[in-house]
């Protein structure tokens, strides 16, 4: 199985590449350059030291959203691009669900909360549980992604959690960064903050996950695929209330 993967959903930017079936590289910076300007020379270099011939790629994994409405729409032209260059389908992997997998068999809650802007995040609760029968975890949705106010969703939180005797609740994303303090006031739960190698996208996650969707057959040709963004942008959004203003 080889698969490419890209994420560029937020301020990290990521590449990675599972080549034979095995992580072969991972390349994630979180710098001041844009993803337009990073994203792909990152995959050209990874490409190179791992020696990867990319004709022999049997699909692209690509961040599908929520996330930075650039950002999501240059990973989705990225992947797009080179699916239909190279005649490859494209493994469209919601960007919580792969942060949540980076914290595969955790024993609580695990809760990605991504920054949205506009005193809101992009968040889900998750738990994996364990297939005996298959002999690995399941990504479990406990609470749909979002997008809401963080106090709320750590409300939710409250609710799911099942008593004393479980694990913290696992926060990562850099909502947890700019949401801080709402979190210390709302959640009322024993909780802890992801450490900085797990805490923001990493496409190591991403393209591990997306393994596990390519062999469950849920991929999508470059034509059918588009981002997922929650909620419209904020030039839609202005758009929206000038047309309403002028009626």
């Amino acid at each position: 199985m080889n698969i490419i993967a890209l994420d560029s959903s937020g301020m990290t930017a990521s590449v990675s590449i599972v080549k034979d079936g095995r992580l072969a590289g991972v390349y994630t910076i979180d710098h001041k350059k844009t993803h337009s300007e990073t994203l792909l020379p990152m995959l050209d270099e990874l490409k190179r030291m791992t020696e990867t011939d990319l004709s022999e790629t049997d699909a692209i994994a690509v961040s599908a959203g929520p996330g930075s409405f650039t950002g999501l729409r240059i990973g989705a032209a990225s992947a797009k691009g080179m699916a239909e260059a190279l005649g490859k389908p494209i493994i469209a992997v919601p960007t919580l669900d792969a942060l949540a997998w980076q914290f595969y068999g955790y024993a609580g809650l695990v809760c990605p909360m991504m920054d949205a802007r506009r005193d809101q995040v992009y968040s889900g609760i998750y738990s994996f549980e364990f297939d005996i029968e298959k002999k690995e975890y399941d990504l479990c949705i406990k609470s749909e992604g979002a997008a809401l106010a963080c106090a709320d969703q750590c409300r939710k939180i409250n609710e799911l959690y099942s008593g004393e005797n479980d694990a913290p609740v696992m926060l990562l994303g850099d909502g947890t960064d700019v949401s801080i303090s709402i979190i210390e006031e709302t959640l009322k739960v024993p909780y802890t903050i992801a450490p900085l190698h797990r805490k923001y996208q990493d496409a190591g996650s991403l393209v591990t996950y997306a393994t596990r969707l390519y062999e469950e057959g849920k991929v999508v040709d470059a034509a059918s695929f588009a981002p997922e963004y929650f909620r419209v942008s904020q030039a839609e959004r202005e758009r929206a209330e000038k047309e309403s203003h002028e009626v």
